[in-house]
């Protein structure tokens, strides 16, 4: 199977334009694409990783990314899916995000010399004149038909300003150097940034040529990637100081029956043909289909040791066997005890199992919460120090567990 029919066939792609072109750009190894990522944080998230892994897998069938870093659009914050104005940066938080972003990347693509390339779009939006953008590329929008893109649409009853509005403009005239500079040909992006891509597809063919071979792919990729990424305590990073390898783990281990073998297919590096076998997997069949799917993305991520380790303390904790040295773990100090004793209220809220006292207590008093597999019903329960001596299992849930260990 060529590369483009993979794609299709791991439910990737959503609409492209010029297809019969795009098809055999990619399966003779001649597509130089882009995918835009926005520094909006000091990590990337899983959103991220799913347009990564499309890199990944185009690069390794020949084809040439360019990962386009904005540091320029970061500066305006783009509009698609946003109910309000995203949060102005300053320069610096966005080159310190960008730099975050540049190590990451690293793990997934090869740059290089004839490989791939990471540029940021700073380098020519930053420097633009204002005057000479109206000229030159203003003069190819139509006002009325951005209005009647999903991203101004669903903004326009709360209020949609006029900064953000400029974004569209800017992600068409990235393609447009994209092209000119480096010969790209080619955009990646979710569905959510369909019209985005247009623009600078028809950017392109306007100013230079209208003929001109620019063409874009839009994928399920991002969107899903935003959907899935989100948790009740908010994003999936990358970076493990802010999503351990073993709440990463987790996250994938926990995805519903729905849903796995949809991630599988789109997200690792199985072939098909063994994915194929497992679409008539059922029941308990179905959770090893999960534990697979969170080792190899564990494994991508946070390389094979920590994948390891992490599958090792779930097995543990909601198996019954496994190793319990790589639990999660959350030290307390002499000073959190009383009388040679700490209550289990601080010990939900100094493992991170409980933002609050208050939420600790409502959590023990709905029965949510055991240590060493016993239900513990009376938040004035105590522990000694001898109990924390190997380390204290608690779990708070189906899902959320700690070892609480004294410093």
């Amino acid at each position: 199977m060529q590369i483009y029919d993979e794609l299709v066939a791991r439910g990737l792609i959503a609409q492209v334009t010029d297809e019969p072109e795009i098809r055999d750009l990619i399966n003779n190894g001649g597509a130089t694409f882009y995918i835009g990522f926005d520094p909006t944080a000091d990590s990337l998230h899983v959103g991220h990783f799913m347009a990564l892994c499309l890199m990944k897998r185009l690069q390794m069938a020949g084809n040439k990314p360019i990962a386009l870093l904005g540091g320029g659009t970061g500066m305006i914050g783009d509009p698609s899916g946003r109910t309000d104005m995203r949060q102005m940066m300053t320069k610096e938080t966005i080159e310190h995000n960008i730099e975050c972003f540049k190590k990451q990347m690293s793990r997934f693509i090869e740059f290089g010399e004839g490989k791939a390339r990471m540029v940021n779009n700073a380098d020519w939006l930053m420097d633009l004149n204002y005057i000479e953008v109206l000229r030159e590329v203003g003069a190819h929008f139509s006002v009325n038909r951005m209005l009647t893109a999903e991203c101004y649409k669903q903004r326009m009853e709360k209020g949609l300003s006029f900064l953000e509005f400029n974004y569209m403009i800017m992600q068409a005239y990235d393609f447009y150097r994209l092209y000119q500079d480096y010969g790209c040909n080619m955009e990646f992006g979710g569905d959510d940034q369909w019209s985005n891509m247009l623009a600078g597809t028809e950017l392109i063919r306007r100013k230079l040529d209208k003929d001109a071979y620019a063409m874009t792919i839009t994928l399920l990729l991002n969107s899903e990637g935003k959907k899935m990424g989100k948790t009740q305590s908010g994003a999936v990073w990358l970076d493990p100081e802010k999503t351990t390898p073993y709440d990463f783990y987790q996250y994938w281990r926990n995805v519903s029956d729905a849903d796995v073998l949809k991630c599988i297919r789109m997200l690792t590096f199985l072939p098909l043909e063994q994915i194929d076998e497992m679409d008539s997997w059922e029941g308990s069949k179905l959770n090893d289909a999960k534990d697979i799917l969170a080792f190899e993305l564990t494994t991508l991520v946070h390389g094979e040791e920590e994948a390891t380790k992490a599958r090792d303390a779930s097995k543990a904790l909601f198996g019954g066997a496994g190793d319990s040295e790589h639990m999660p773990e959350a030290e307390v100090s002499e000073e959190d005890f009383r009388e040679g004793k700490i209550d289990i209220l601080t010990l939900l809220t100094k493992t991170g199992l409980a933002e609050s006292r208050n939420e600790a207590r409502r959590a023990v008093q709905q029965g949510g919460v055991t240590v060493e597999g016993q239900k513990i019903d009376d938040p004035f329960k105590a522990f000694e120090k001898e109990d924390l001596k190997n380390g204290l299992i608690i779990k708070k849930g189906k899902k959320k567990f700690c070892k609480a260990v004294i410093k």
